[in-house]
């Protein structure tokens, strides 16, 4: 039954992998991917600022804001800086679909749509300058319309070439001013008329009114219907195949981000944070141990498995779960896309923010009012974020407990099917037809890197070939989603050419971040969890002239791992 309730859900994938690679999504994410530098640099500030109080010890009121000045021009502004990345990003997209020689200049967009931003929520003072209440988390949402509009408005000029048309023998960079006048002038009157129109009517800025009307939905968000459909679309979506955070994280990022500041503010006044929905429930709560909240889920397989794959398993996950790094775990067992797991995987996530959202609510304890790195270990991000109240140590416990209630039935009952295979090796297909499926809907290249390590090399070793070294270099970028995964093949591909002679750079990064460095390569590999986006990013490898190719998950397991296949899959792509 259950095998029939995921093949129905897998007939879905199609259309989320489509809404995942959506373009106004995607420029919410890769905003946020770009800005996330200030985001984490800030939030060192207040954990020097304000940690210490809870010993004991307090800054002077003259240290305090020399300390917390740097978070007032980092973090304060992030709107402001978003409405910037955003639209870089969304005019890279419009971008693909244009002619070489009609393309957006993506520095006006970004300088269009920081000044238009400005209009709609920076509110001017009788004595000069501007109330900066809704440059930071509270009006990213304005950012995120000041972005849209802006590319739209580009797009509609460049593609109807409405522009200020200059004789060729003015200069490429002075030509290319005059280009943007029009545009320009266009997106700085339209949000200029929405900003008098929304003073005329509502009587307040563009950005507070937005504020308001979402306001319901920030409510119903952080309540428990909105926090369990949230937070188990994560786990769902990972489940089948699909990258969730492209789909989810883009829809709640600017109310996650606000509850943060929501929190920092009402700790600092000496009230009760009392905002769930925020980054670090995502990582720390929910994805404890990363997703489906599997920190637990390592140790009972080293510990209370009884069959010898499982505790192999367990052995190679624990380290790299504890820090967030669960594709070992999720790959090697497998725990996606297999049936028996399907509960305890969605389950967990949503039992752990059902349990915090207690502990908040009812025992009064703090929310998250700081963000942390993803890698944080669980329980230690939970104390630290929370503010290293008694009841974040009590939380981290519980949370463990319930975890290991929920996930030990199934582990139980997959250990002895698994175990039944080790006594009986004629009956072994069954798992490795889930490992292949696995292996054809994920990336699974870093959580075979991770596992192979526990093991004995069996390989002989081989004498490298240098018959076939390169002349030419040959520089090669890898993209994955987050730029974790693509450095595995990178590592691996400097590793293999230093061995064999051949002269093949490798660097990683991340989809939405490749735009300004793709033209410093000649070929861009996609990892399997973005190859879904090879048409996309076509246009752009070959306006430059740029070989482009993509992985399936068993392939780009075996690149990682074989140095004479990896290679001549680099130079079979220039043939």
């Amino acid at each position: 039954m259950m095998n029939k309730l995921i093949a129905q859900i897998e007939k879905g994938k199609p259309f989320f992998e489509k809404l995942s690679r959506n373009i106004y999504l995607r420029a919410i994410r890769d905003g946020f991917i770009s800005a996330m530098p200030v985001i984490l640099f800030s939030s060192l500030f207040l954990l020097i600022a304000f940690v210490p109080n809870i010993f004991g010890f307090t800054w002077s009121k003259q240290m305090e804001g020399i300390l917390m000045k740097p978070y007032i021009y980092t973090m304060g502004l992030v709107a402001f800086l978003v409405a910037g990345t955003t639209a870089k990003s969304l005019t890279d997209s419009y971008n693909r679909k244009l002619d070489t020689t009609q393309q957006i200049n993506f520095l006006s967009t970004m300088l269009a749509s920081m000044c238009g931003f400005l209009l709609l929520a920076a509110e001017q003072v009788k004595d000069g300058g501007y109330m900066n209440a809704f440059m930071g988390t509270k009006g990213l949402l304005t950012a995120f319309l000041s972005a849209f509009v802006t590319v739209i408005i580009y797009h509609f000029c460049t593609k109807k070439n409405i522009t200020i048309k200059m004789p060729k023998e003015v200069p490429p960079n002075i030509s290319q001013v005059f280009k943007d006048i029009i545009p320009f002038s266009l997106v700085i009157l339209v949000l200029y008329g929405l900003d008098l129109l929304i003073h005329l009517t509502v009587h307040t800025t563009v950005a507070e009114a937005i504020l308001k009307i979402f306001e319901p939905l920030f409510t119903a968000a952080d309540g428990w219907v909105g926090i369990t459909i949230i937070f188990g679309a994560f786990a769902f979506f990972w489940f089948v195949g699909i990258h969730g955070p492209s789909i989810v994280e883009p829809a709640i990022a600017a109310i996650t981000y606000a509850n943060i500041e929501t929190n920092f503010k009402l700790v600092h006044a000496g009230e009760h944070a009392d905002k769930i929905l925020t980054s670090g429930t995502q990582m720390f709560i929910v994805t404890m141990g990363g997703t489906g909240a599997t920190l637990v889920v390592p140790f009972m397989f080293m510990w209370l498995a009884k069959s010898k794959r499982n505790k192999a398993i367990g052995r190679a996950s624990v380290v790299p779960t504890f820090f967030g790094v669960n594709e070992p775990i999720l790959f090697g067992a497998p725990l996606v896309l297999n049936p028996i797991f399907f509960i305890p995987f969605v389950f967990a996530p949503i039992a752990n923010v059902w349990i915090f959202k207690f502990f908040v609510d009812v025992l009064g304890m703090n929310s998250f009012s700081v963000n942390l790195p993803w890698t944080t270990p669980g329980p230690l991000g939970i104390v630290m974020g929370t503010g290293f109240g008694i009841w974040a140590f009590i939380l981290a416990i519980v949370l463990i407990l319930v975890d290991i209630v929920i996930y030990y039935p199934f582990l139980k009952v997959y250990d002895n099917e698994i175990l039944k295979e080790e006594l009986d090796k004629s009956n072994d297909k069954k798992s490795e037809q889930l490992q292949d499926k696995v292996r054809q809907n994920f990336d699974t290249a870093k959580a075979d890197k991770i596992l192979t390590q526990d093991e004995p090399v069996t390989r002989q070793t081989e004498t490298p070939d240098t018959s076939v070294a390169s002349e030419e270099p040959i520089n090669v970028l890898v993209l994955c989603a987050g730029g974790g995964t693509s450095g595995l093949l990178a590592n691996a591909l400097n590793k293999f050419a230093s061995e064999y002679g051949e002269n093949i750079t490798a660097a990683a990064g991340s989809y939405g971040a490749h735009m300004d460095i793709m033209k410093d390569y000649q070929l861009v590999i996609l990892a399997p969890q973005v190859a879904s986006n090879y048409e996309d990013i076509k246009f752009d490898t070959d306006r430059l002239g740029i070989k482009l190719a993509k992985t399936q998950g068993a392939e780009y397991i075996e690149l990682t791992r074989d140095g004479e296949k990896a290679l001549h899959f680099v130079k079979a792509q220039f043939q």
